[in-house]
């Protein structure tokens, strides 16, 4: 027969190859197993049905109706109606038109991890075959569609007339269409001639062939770069490369740059992982750069490179053993001169610091041992700064005199030694000269040797008395020697190598104590001021160490003898000269106020409130100085305010003596020579302050704060202005912005957040009174949609007169798509980023992006 029967939307649903079902007696038997033609069929097949199972076994069928399920080895189908016909070993199942004339109970097939949904299908036990109408199905991420569907086996499928997408949604906002495609469950979707359909609207996009992967995991494959044009460097591919999922541990991907001028880069990318024992990521980056072109009087080329490598070992390994890594070293230009942008706020950071370290506790010692290898490279001066390696070994605070129970009630008893010995290797040199046998020859080695012994004591009750003393032993194996050469008629300098050592010790004593005071109010909402006064007074003392210090004659007069200390150039320094017989002084305040609140109960409790977190004075008084004996005093303080969304930070250092015309100290008193008690040196105040739309919501809890939790859930978003590795590897990995979000379009609230930095220094040291920086910066985020983002990072300094480096991001969420947009409006560093594509990681090479790079013709 070829009756058919067609569902709401009108597709074909099944061929009636047998009687309807109202020819067919109902029968009273919902559950039942059979086991016919066994000796055709590998597995025994067990069906059921709500209302009736009807065996026919004249014509070996079973006909299921409403609920049906056919269970078959790995094989679940479940359907409004299920018929088994046992001859040709065929099933058929479609859905059932209720009441309200809706199909519904549309057949769902799965056979192991696969699964689909179709108007109706016919599936061949024997041969593992199917023949699908207008299925629906998912695959990593990918739903497809099609009006006719041929299933080979349990691991190919060929569909007629296909369309594919990403969206969720039961209309999808784009998808492919294909004529015919293949599709390899884990594996793959391969397509002939494919168009791309926005919003059921064909665009003029068309491939010849269409190839997607849809493996589970890490997959190895192609990056696609991001292309643009430059003035200097002409046309470019950025970004470019290939995957490398070499196994559960560890990947890798290789990218590189071209530039129609002749300059290229390449850079290599891997993260390892090893659950309970390790995680870590490396990188490796090269460019050879040609600014303009040969023959032009601008023609320069340069070589630029960068090493980073991250390493952290899990506490679950080794509570007593660590290793760590964090490695930033390359050439110091190196994100200056870069032509690749995705790394552009790096611009911005003048040093970079590395520092790869072993960790040892000794179980059952108090010693514990550090071995690292430390790097500190200032991109300005082009200094590098390295320990190859370093040693430390320390021991705990031990207490030699402790009683056996541990608790010690006297000053002897608690007494306690603590000691460092700290071994270094160290080189300063320049990124060129790094790897020249020159540095090595330059290095600078010492052993420094520290103990300490103290303890504390209480006296007339409140106060508290430290007294303390350490040692300190040096050692360097080469020295200086400095000697008048009567034929170079000048001052020799020269290395002498061998052991040589220094030693020095001093001793000191604080006295500490805390204050109280409470200062009440009977009117207006302030009602007391609790004041904690911290006052410490030391005394410290070290001898004069002038001995170590050896003489050479500085010029031809045979009388003109200086001194020099051998030990000077060391790692560790040389022991101090002149003895030093001072005592300081400290004075820390807090301040903290009780407040009613508006409209406040009378017999409410007040509120307390930190007023001033900490006011803190120092100076001391060196009594073996034979001049300038006062050091200067400093000041710092903070506090927060607007209920502690601004802190406040400041510092000052008042000197009590006067400068002359040159701007050097002198040994009279300021207020002395017609000024202040004290003259200000330098000052500083910095605050930063912080606000979002959350702030000025009327209930925590309310509508106010629920209307922001979508915006939440991105705001881990990063504006950069280009993308790293991670985000080329979309195609390969998946995400989690597929999350489905949702715009309420009347009353709704747009999130924002802005915060805000100022700071002023003020330096007067020599008299010159100038402000060294006066600058606030901005930054904030306003969301005019849950799925429409702006940002903005700017800033101004009024010293200069000039905009600071400013940023503004764009991203939108368009559902199955993203788009952004990352731009620096003016300066140096002027650029863009454009990008548009898909979100899922199935189809991320569906994208458009591109971008600009500095035009190096304004450095």
């Amino acid at each position: 027969m070829n009756a058919q029967i067609r569902s709401e939307n009108d597709s074909i649903v099944a061929p009636n190859l047998s009687a309807t079902i109202n020819e067919i007696e109902k029968d009273t038997s919902t559950v039942d197993s059979l086991d016919l033609k066994k000796e055709y069929l590998e597995n025994n097949i067990k069906h059921k049905a709500k209302d009736y199972v009807q065996n026919d076994f004249i014509n070996e069928k079973v006909i299921l109706y409403n609920e049906a399920e056919l269970l078959y080895g790995d094989i679940e189908l479940r359907a409004g109606e299920i018929i088994i016909d046992y001859k040709t070993n065929l099933a058929y199942a479609k859905g059932i038109i209720d009441t309200a004339g809706v199909y519904t109970q549309r057949p769902k097939f799965k056979q192991g991890a696969q699964e689909s949904e179709q108007d109706s299908l016919i599936y061949n036990f024997k041969s593992e075959k199917a023949l699908i109408y207008n299925s629906r199905t998912e695959q990593q991420g990918v739903f497809i569609t099609g009006d006719l569907t041929k299933k080979e086996n349990d691991s190919v499928f060929y569909i007629n007339k296909a369309k594919f997408t990403t969206s969720q949604k039961e209309k999808p906002d784009y998808y492919i269409a294909t004529s015919n495609i293949k599709v390899v469950p884990n594996s793959k979707i391969v397509g002939g001639l494919s168009n791309l359909v926005i919003a059921d609207v064909p665009t003029p996009l068309f491939l010849p062939f269409f190839f997607a992967p849809i493996t589970k995991g890490r997959a190895s494959g192609f990056l696609i770069p991001t292309w643009g044009q430059n003035n200097s460097q002409g046309y470019f591919l950025q970004n470019g490369g290939y995957y490398f999922a070499i196994n559960d541990y560890l990947d890798l991907a290789v990218l590189g740059d071209i530039y129609t001028n002749g300059s290229w880069g390449m850079r290599t990318e891997s993260n390892y992982a090893k659950r309970y024992k390790f995680t870590g990521n490396f990188s490796f980056r090269y460019e050879s750069l040609i600014n303009s072109y040969l023959g032009l009087p601008d023609y320069s080329k340069s070589t630029n490179f960068f090493i980073r490598w991250s390493h952290s070992q899990s506490a679950q390994v080794n509570p007593n053993q660590r290793f760590s890594a964090s490695v930033n070293f390359g050439s110091s230009n190196f994100f200056k001169n870069s032509y690749n942008e995705f790394s552009s706020p790096q611009y911005l950071v003048n040093t970079f610091n590395s520092s790869v370290n072993f960790y040892k506790k000794f179980v059952g010692t108090p010693f514990n041992m550090n071995v690292g290898l430390t790097h500190t490279q200032n991109t300005n001066t082009d200094q590098v700064d390295m320990n190859l390696p370093s040693l430390q070994l320390s021991m705990e605070r031990i207490y030699p005199f402790a009683p056996r129970t541990g608790v010690k009630k006297n000053p002897i008893q608690n007494i306690g030694l603590t000691y460092n010995m700290n071994a270094q290797n160290r080189l300063t040199t320049t990124s060129d000269d790094f790897f020249s046998a020159e540095a090595l020859k330059n290095a600078r080695s010492g052993v420094q040797h520290n103990a300490n012994i103290g303890t504390n004591m209480k006296a007339l009750k409140y106060l508290t008395i430290s007294p303390n003393a350490t040692y300190r032993d040096v050692w360097y194996f080469n020295t200086l020697e400095k000697s008048w050469d009567t034929i170079s008629q000048s001052v020799v300098t020269d290395t002498i190598q061998g052991f040589d050592s220094y030693r020095e010790y001093s001793a000191n004593v604080s006295a500490s104590t805390t204050l109280y005071g409470m200062f009440n109010f009977k009117k207006g909402r302030l009602r007391a001021i609790r004041h904690v006064i911290r006052p410490t007074i030391g005394y410290a003392y070290r001898p004069d160490f002038s001995f170590y210090y050896d003489e050479y004659q500085a010029s031809l007069d045979p009388n003109d003898i200086d001194q020099y200390n051998r030990f000077q150039n060391g790692i560790f320094g040389g022991p101090s000269r002149g003895e030093s017989n001072s005592i300081s002084f400290a004075l820390n305040n807090t301040f903290e106020g009780k407040v009613m609140k508006k409209d406040a109960e009378e017999d409410e409790e007040p509120e307390k409130k930190m007023l001033l977190n900490n006011l803190n004075f120092s100076s001391n008084y060196n009594f073996a100085a034979d001049s300038l004996n006062f050091s200067p005093v400093r000041v710092n303080g903070g506090t927060q305010l607007f209920k502690n969304k601004m802190n406040v930070n400041f510092n000052a250092t008042l000197d009590p003596y006067a400068i002359n015309a040159n701007g050097t100290r002198i040994n009279t008193f300021n207020i002395n020579n017609g000024g202040s008690l004290f003259r200000l040196t330098n000052a500083g105040f910095t605050t930063n302050y912080q606000v979002s739309s959350k702030d000025f919501g009327k209930d925590k809890k309310g509508k106010s704060d629920a209307a922001n939790d979508e915006s939440d859930n991105n705001a881990d978003l990063d504006p950069l202005l280009g993308r790293s590795i991670n985000d080329n590897r979309q195609s390969l990995n998946a995400n989690k912005s597929d999350d489905v979000k949702v715009a309420n379009l009347y009353k709704n609230a747009m999130p924002w957040n802005v915060s805000m930095r100022y700071s002023l220094n003020y330096t007067n040291s020599r008299g010159e009174g100038l402000i060294s920086t006066n600058s606030l910066q901005v930054d904030g985020d306003i969301e005019f949609s849950p799925k429409w983002r702006v940002g903005v990072s700017s800033g101004y300094d009024f010293k200069d007169n000039g905009v600071t480096y400013t940023q503004l991001r764009f991203e939108r969420d368009l559902d199955s798509w993203r788009f952004s947009f990352n731009w620096v409006p003016f300066g140096d560093r002027a650029t863009y980023y454009f990008f548009i594509g898909v979100k899922s990681s199935a189809l991320s090479d569906l994208k458009y992006d591109k971008r600009s790079v500095p035009d190096r013709r304004l450095f």
